[in-house]
């Protein structure tokens, strides 16, 4: 045991504080350096020294990589996965004290003397001495370093199964560094005849409301639909306003019908979907003008639990098309009461149709340089990209305005849940179990995280129709965004999420329970793996 460098409380802990510090926020240089350095820690394990091999960087996007660390029990096919991300949400929130956001030990320490102006559940926190501050503390650096410490364990106690440590970028924003891990996982089982039987992740425990003090474990994870919409009225002038209809007009109706709309709510195992909401609604004009704005979009927030993209998608043009058919209704009296002859009637149009349109129009060759030069803007993410090629198209095809375009963006999470698998079965009520009895803890099951999660991506059970409806009706799929359905199909293992306990993730307070996180979750921990090579 003199060997293990990670296998003590104050060890995991300053262990933490240093992984915490390498900054990694999405899209920045330090996410991009992080798993060089976290290779760097793992080289001095010497499993992989005498395996170099096991330990790998794989490319990602955007000059981003993934790593994944291999413990391989000569003996052994059975494998557990253990998945964390290493991106961390931005800092800006910290203020005057953002240059400590990333030093655990000292914002605790200056926020203890600086508590005045925080909530007092914080403030109540901090005095207690029970929680380590800082960016990344909960929301998931410990689920790595929980990770490294079992790898690291596992390699000189020689554990009877194989452990895989995936930890990756960009779980914050599009789950790029997951999607590109699909494949590789496929090779590496291929490559070491490996055979998954549990992908473990180690997600921070998300409060069900706030100050929730109940710990959980996660049988699956929620999916999540990104719909947008492109409004197309008629342009006209400011002095002459009926002789068009502005987009902001049109987009009114549908946003009412959007927000908080329970259609789309679903209650599966007696818990249920958040009820969707606006995330974005822009002109889409770069400046004012006495012109009325003829163009907008709106992109709205969907959770889904057993919905398919195309079950969500018929869902989302049929609320689309009440809110056009209300929109008609109104502007037609307004027409007749000021004797004015109606432009048109607003139509519902799929950007799956208004492609073919366009394609018909003007020609293939036309349309995919509307997308390369698209593609090409720099400062532009996925959804500014689908909403922009959506816009170049509908520029050269007004005669079909007004209209409501109804397309899907970037990304799409699908829901995955193991409830009733029997090894999961098995898993949660040893976790349970364990918890209770040793630490007096209390512990709940949630069969969807309530949060966005990596496991999307590890376990597709549904059918290929599901997706092409994604596939037909998103813009920048094939060019800068995909989802290897297929290859998640065939990791069909099950899954599971056991995690720290803190509060306040994405928040400046974000704060990690000191003696859940370094004495009761990697007993948990260890005992779980110990468990499930039993079973």
């Amino acid at each position: 045991m003199s060997d293990l460098k990670w296998n003590r409380p104050e060890k995991l802990r300053a262990l933490l504080a240093e992984v915490v510090s390498w900054k990694s926020m999405t899209l920045s240089e330090g996410e991009r350096q992080f798993p060089i350095k976290l290779q760097a820690k793992l080289q001095d394990l010497a499993y992989f020294q005498k395996n170099p091999d096991n330990l790998a960087l794989h490319d990602a996007d955007l000059r981003r990589k993934f790593l994944t660390a291999l413990y391989k029990h000569p003996d052994a096919k059975e494998t557990i996965c253990l998945l964390s991300h290493f991106d961390t949400v931005n800092t800006e929130e910290y203020g005057f004290l953002e240059p400590l956001a990333t030093q655990p030990e000292e914002l605790t320490k200056v926020l203890l003397e600086n508590q005045e102006a925080l909530p007092k559940d914080v403030q109540k926190d901090l005095e207690s001495g029970d929680y380590l501050f800082g960016r990344g503390t909960m929301d998931m650096k410990m689920g790595l370093v929980m990770h490294m410490s079992l790898i690291e364990k596992a390699t000189i106690e020689k554990w009877p199964i194989n452990l895989l440590l995936l930890t990756v970028p960009d779980e914050e924003v599009n789950s790029s560094g997951m999607r590109h891990a699909v494949p590789i996982l496929l090779e590496l089982q291929k490559a070491h005849q490996l055979s998954y039987k549990l992908f473990l992740n180690s997600e921070p425990v998300f409060t069900q409301e706030p100050m929730d003090p109940a710990h959980y474990l996660y049988t699956g994870t929620m999916g999540k639909l990104l719909s947008a919409a492109l409004f197309y009225g008629k342009e006209t002038h400011a002095g002459e306003p009926l002789s068009g209809m502005t987009s902001p007009y049109i987009s009114s109706f549908l946003t009412r019908e959007m927000e908080w709309n329970d259609k789309f709510q679903e209650t599966v195992l007696g818990e249920t979907t958040p009820l969707p909401v606006t995330l974005q609604q822009t002109d889409l004009r770069l400046l004012y003008s006495t012109q009325t704005p003829y163009r907008s979009s709106a992109l709205y927030n969907i959770f889904m639990m057993k919905r398919s993209a195309k079950e969500v998608l018929d869902i989302f043009e049929s609320v689309a098309q009440t809110a056009a058919d209300k929109c008609n209704e109104t502007y037609t009296k307004i027409c007749k009461k000021h004797d004015v002859e109606p432009i048109g009637k607003v139509k519902v149009i799929r950007y799956k149709d208004l492609l073919n349109y366009a394609m018909k129009k003007l020609g293939e060759t036309f349309v995919n340089e509307v997308k390369a030069d698209i593609q090409y803007v720099e400062g532009w993410d996925e959804r500014e990209k689908s909403l922009r090629i959506t816009d170049k198209l509908m520029l050269q095809c007004q005669e079909l305005a007004p209209a409501i375009v109804i397309l899907l963006a970037p990304p799409y999470y699908p829901a995955v849940n193991s409830t009733g698998n029997e090894l999961v079965e098995a898993c949660t009520a040893f976790v349970k179990k364990l918890a209770n009895e040793k630490f007096n803890l209390p512990m709940k099951r949630i069969h969807y995280f309530n949060g966005l999660c990596d496991l999307s991506y590890v376990n597709y059970a549904g059918r290929a129709d599901g997706w092409t409806a994604f596939e037909e009706n998103t813009p920048v799929w094939g060019d800068s965004y995909t989802i290897p359905f297929e290859g998640m199909q065939k990791l069909n293992a099950p899954v599971l999420n056991v995690g720290p306990f803190g509060h306040d993730a994405h928040k400046r307070t974000e704060r990690l329970n000191i003696k859940n996180a370094f004495e009761e979750f990697p007993v948990m921990m260890e005992a779980l793996i110990h468990e499930i090579a039993r079973m």
